[in-house]
């Protein structure tokens, strides 16, 4: 069974549709890349999918439940969790501190213990810093757990607010450009760790502009344009599909990943 599964999703904007018709299914531990042009609607379908925006047709289904119109928080607790092409860092907060704010889903502590300090707050907060630590550890951030986010570099920013999305122990993790901005060795740490991830059995779908990567780290891609699916396949053969190399790739850059 797949764990995400989106049927005939469709939205339109004035008139205009930006996302229309576009289905897609994804298992535990498979990477799902969702590319195509600027303005091809990626960033639209990832906030469809995760509730940010709500559908005017089609369907969305979570671990076999249809969660069509559910809202980001509800999702969230039910194992959806995504990043955002703009980072999303509490600068002045710590790095542990960022992803101790990922797991609240996962505590289970109410305002009136927190008021009163009982004992199973400082045992809900000692669980929660070490739970963060984890994903620290596993986004080979745990030596910078306690320095201020704000004083961390770019690439390290991109992994943090990924361990963050890992806090809630997510069954689905969208990744929106995790790389966007990133250097060359930056963006080879990215593709390592979302690699990682889905050897844990998480479905990691990824909107990425960079076509090396999204080559080497993709068991299948999506291609969008004008909203709607052009091609889905495996990457070598969407690779050489010539309505994208029309469309998006571009020969010059077909060829540049078929060496990458």
């Amino acid at each position: 069974m797949s764990v995400l599964a989106v049927e005939d999703l469709g939205i339109a904007f004035g008139g205009v549709k930006a996302v229309d018709g576009v289905a897609f299914a994804v298992s535990g531990g498979e990477v799902l890349s969702i590319i195509g042009p600027n303005g091809a609607g990626k960033t639209t379908l990832f906030n469809l999918v995760s509730g940010v925006y709500r559908a005017s047709r089609g369907r969305v289904a979570l671990l076999g439940d249809d969660v069509t119109g559910a809202t980001p928080e509800a999702l969230a607790a039910r194992g959806l969790s995504r990043t955002f092409q703009n980072l999303q860092i509490f600068a002045r907060m710590s790095a542990v501190e960022n992803v101790m704010v990922g797991r609240h889903l996962r505590e289970h502590t109410g305002i009136l213990a927190d008021l009163f300090g009982l004992p199973s707050v400082t045992r809900q907060n000692r669980a929660t810093r070490a739970a963060a630590m984890d994903r620290l550890e596993a986004v080979g951030l745990v030596a910078d757990a306690d320095r201020p986010a704000g004083a961390l570099p770019y690439g390290a920013l991109k992994r943090l607010e990924i361990a963050r999305a890992l806090a809630s122990e997510p069954k689905v993790l969208l990744l929106d450009e995790p790389a966007a901005g990133c250097n060359a060795v930056e963006t080879q740490e990215i593709e390592r760790l979302v690699r990682r991830i889905a050897d844990t059995g998480v479905a990691v779908v990824l909107v990425e502009h960079d076509m090396k990567l999204v080559m080497r780290i993709s068991d299948r891609v999506l291609v969008l344009d004008r909203g709607r699916p052009l091609a889905e396949g495996p990457p070598a053969q969407v690779r050489e599909n010539p309505a994208v190399i029309e469309a998006y790739l571009g020969r010059h850059a077909a060829r540049e990943t078929a060496h990458g």
